[in-house]
């Protein structure tokens, strides 16, 4: 009798740990070490409701451009260029050595919304580009429009109503980087403001 109590016990403490576990990566996920982050995914630095808010993430293989995006027709950074990122979208992003595997020319947004799984609210989010947003037709979009976004760049994007925050019409990239040890191919999006050659 009393071994099986200790068993059941000692199951409890166990199970009471995974949950915490569980729950850690839910938290400040911007102070996450990599090993706490999975083997798939990278943290995005700066969401939630508040600039230090928990973070989101990003698969380490962003997939295909979207169907209909425009290539650019004479990039400042062609397709192979090597690169250093300027951007701070995601921790390890600034400073980090990148190659150009894509340059488009569309409108690029910058949204505000609250993911479909739940949680807090995501500001300012960099990027989201025409193609990515339901019905959005060809001409650019206003600051404050209301959207419907059809990007899948992190869990619950997909289908969550959104608010444009701001726009701009520079050439968009896409990226492979390395950063905290690991390697993300085909990242979306990088603006050329925030890229400089290699140095």
């Amino acid at each position: 009798m009393r071994k099986r109590l200790m068993t059941t016990i000692a199951a409890g403490v166990l199970g009471g740990a995974l949950v915490l576990t569980g729950c850690s990566t839910g938290g400040d996920q911007g102070q996450a070490s990599p090993s706490a982050t999975s083997s798939s995914q990278h943290q995005e630095h700066g969401s939630g409701s508040s600039s230090s808010g928990g973070g989101m993430e990003h698969p380490m293989a962003g997939g295909p451009a979207p169907a209909g995006i425009e290539k650019a027709a004479s990039p400042k950074y062609p397709v192979g260029t090597h690169v250093t990122l300027t951007a701070g979208h995601m921790t390890g992003m600034d400073g980090a050595k990148a190659t150009i595997v894509g340059a488009f020319d569309t409108y690029t947004y910058a949204v505000n919304f609250t993911p479909t799984t739940g949680g807090e609210p995501v500001k300012d989010h960099k990027w989201v580009v025409q193609e990515e947003i339901k019905d959005a037709g060809d001409q650019r979009l206003a600051d404050g429009t209301e959207v419907t976004l059809e990007a899948e760049h992190m869990t619950g994007m997909k289908g969550a109503k959104a608010t444009i925050a701001s726009s701009t019409d520079q050439t968009v990239y896409m990226v492979d980087y390395e950063a905290d040890g690991m390697t993300m191919t085909n990242h979306k999006w990088v603006v050329e403001s925030e890229i400089k050659p290699a140095s």
